[in-house]
């Protein structure tokens, strides 16, 4: 079993800083991109991030410059630094990974989400 757990969201001001994490667990050879999404009350699920196994990075425009996205790879773990947070920020947030498990199978996992509410 492989399994990808998010932790890090909450209740936060406009302006202020969360930190996400996802850990991923099972039976994983590799893990190649991985990814945050969010989705919004009403919305379609949305690309914020991704990074690959490699570490080159993408970005939303809409959070360009103030999100950050990082992994580390001996712990299977991306994290998503959110500064400057705004109420439009506010989502569920879900956590990707494309990986290879033990037993050669190529998989997609997602996390179970982590709400993120930025309010006053």
């Amino acid at each position: 079993q492989v399994q990808l757990v998010e932790s890090g969201g909450g209740l936060v001001q406009p302006g202020g800083s969360l930190r996400l994490s996802c850990a991923a667990s099972g039976s994983i050879f590799s893990i190649n991109a991985m990814g945050w999404y969010r989705q919004a009350p009403g919305k379609q699920r949305e690309l914020v991030s991704s990074i690959t196994s490699g570490g080159s990075t993408n970005y939303a425009d809409s959070v360009k410059g103030r999100f950050t996205i990082s992994r580390d790879n001996a712990k299977n773990t991306v994290y998503l630094q959110m500064n400057s947070l705004k109420p439009e920020d506010t989502a569920v947030y879900y956590c990707n990974g494309d990986l290879l498990s033990d037993y050669g199978l190529f998989m997609s996992r997602w996390g179970q989400g982590t709400q993120v509410t930025v309010s006053s």
